[in-house]
């Protein structure tokens, strides 16, 4: 009884050998699989969307993004009219004050070639054409006066051209709407 036992328990150790061995197998196989599956997991870098509704998105964008950006554009278009007028103003300034200078520099050479003549004339001679001190201070206030008075008309003509801009571009401005 023994024998036929004994070949059996052999049978049974070969097998249990082979199945040690085959487990040995199938964890050096697995023990790597944490990392394979790492390695081998698929990852989606870009989600793909239909056509319809990217147009939507962008539209939705657009309509959201459009008023701001007409806002910003009128406000440069304001502040840029305002630079351009500014702008004017000052060089009408300019050439305003270079017309003052120039006339009392000329004015005042006229005064003191006068005076100088009229020193040197005769008492008798003086009432004909010298200018005696009242008329030439008289004659330098009515400069005066008359350059504060174009100043005035030229600041009035410069103002009435920018209300004539706002008017049309209040005009101007329910029309692109309207589009």
């Amino acid at each position: 009884m023994a024998t036929p036992l004994e070949g059996c328990v052999g049978s049974l150790r070969s097998s249990m050998q082979l199945l040690d061995s085959s487990l040995n197998i199938l964890d050096s196989g697995v023990n790597d699989f944490p990392r394979l599956s790492k390695v081998l997991q698929t990852t989606r870098h870009f989600e793909l969307i239909s056509e319809s509704d990217l147009q939507t998105a962008q539209a939705a964008l657009l309509s959201e993004i459009g008023p701001e950006i007409e806002s910003l554009l009128q406000r440069v278009s304001n502040y840029l009219d305002k630079l351009e007028r500014r702008e004017q103003s000052l060089i009408a300034k300019c050439n305003l004050n270079e017309g003052r200078l120039g006339r009392e520099e000329s004015s005042s050479s006229v005064f003191r070639t006068s005076g100088a003549t009229s020193q040197r004339k005769p008492a008798g001679e003086d009432s004909g054409k010298g200018l005696t001190a009242l008329q030439e201070l008289k004659y330098k206030q009515l400069r005066q006066k008359k350059d504060r008075l174009s100043y005035a008309v030229e600041t009035l003509e410069m103002q009435a051209k920018q209300r004539e801009r706002q008017l049309r571009m209040s005009m101007a401005a329910p029309q692109a709407y309207d589009d």
